[in-house]
Parts: structure tokens; sequence; C-alpha cells
């Protein structure tokens, strides 16, 4: 799938190359873990929906709601390979302090920190509809038959499932 942001700057799109699942109150490296919250509220809500939350006081992080409501899952999408928008990306990774010859194809979505930065995707879109108009998922026929599944990344508690996919393919995805 292809994740599409049309904002007042441009637009940008990006085939989401690597995610990670976070999985109900029974998963201790998902939001829901403590139960419903203020913040968690978009996890217990209804699918297709972004759920995005300031990380560390650092960076946004968007997932997309899987599961039917009350049922908190979601999916964290932490890289893209660039599809529209490239000079948009890059203009927005460096004003946001990243070196301009380290912001490549492979580089500019890569982690979940960057791959907002360089969509534009803030705590405005928390809760916003992905089938709308302004940022949503879209089928362009991109799919890869070459995914590997691993642990999650970047996490302490959790990590005993192989609920990271990456393609293989694809040199943007994040970690080892």
């Amino acid at each position: 799938m292809v994740l599409v942001h049309h904002a007042p700057a441009g637009l940008t799109a990006g085939r989401i190359v690597e995610v990670e699942a976070y999985i109900g109150e029974d998963d201790p490296a998902c939001h829901a873990a403590p139960g419903p919250t203020t913040r968690n509220a978009p996890l217990y809500g209804p699918p297709g929906v972004a759920y995005v939350y300031l990380n560390y006081g650092l960076h946004f992080l968007m997932n997309v709601v899987t599961e039917r409501r009350g049922f908190p899952a979601a999916v964290l999408l932490r890289a893209l390979e660039p599809v529209e928008g490239f000079a948009l990306m890059q203009h927005r990774r460096v004003a946001n302090g990243a070196p301009a010859h380290r912001v490549t194809v492979d580089t500019i979505c890569k982690g979940p920190g960057n791959l907002t930065v360089a969509m534009g995707i803030t705590l405005a879109q928390n809760r916003v509809d992905l089938m709308g108009s302004t940022l949503y998922l879209e089928d362009r026929g991109l799919a890869t038959s070459d995914v590997s599944w691993t642990p999650r990344i970047g996490i302490r508690v959790g990590t005993e499932h192989q609920w990271r996919a990456i393609d293989r393919r694809s040199r943007a995805h994040s970690g080892r």
C-alpha cells in the first residue's frame, strides 16, 4: 500500500516497506496495555483511523488502527519508499535538522520518526479517517512478494513475537 498525504505544502506519497503490529491490552508494548486512556483512545475506535502520538517528546509516530471498535490494535508505520513529492520530503527533513547529503531515497522515510517528518504528519492527523482525501492509504499495485517477519525493534518488552514485517527487496527499511 501507499501512504498519501495532501498537505497545504503539497502532496507526498510513499510505498509502505516496514510495519510492526501492536495487539491489545495483553501486549506489553502496545499503548493499550494499561487500558483505555485519553492518549490511546483512537486504538479503541474504528479501524482505518490514524493513531498519531508524540514519542519521548521528540518524534511523531503514526499507526493505522486495525481492529473493530473496542479491540485495541494497530500497525506502526516504520518505513516508506518515496513515490511522489521527494523534494518536499527532503525539504521537511533538512528543515528538521537532517544533513542534506544524508537524506536519500533510501533514508528519507527510514524509521517511524523520519517517516512522519518527511510526510508532514503531526498530531493534527491523529484520529484522521484514512479513507478520506487528505491522508489515506492507496493500492497502486506496488505489492511485494518478498516479505520477512521478525521480532519488533526499538522496544524492550513484547519482542517474543514475529510482529514486524519488512519488504526484503527494499533498502529503505530500518534496523537489522
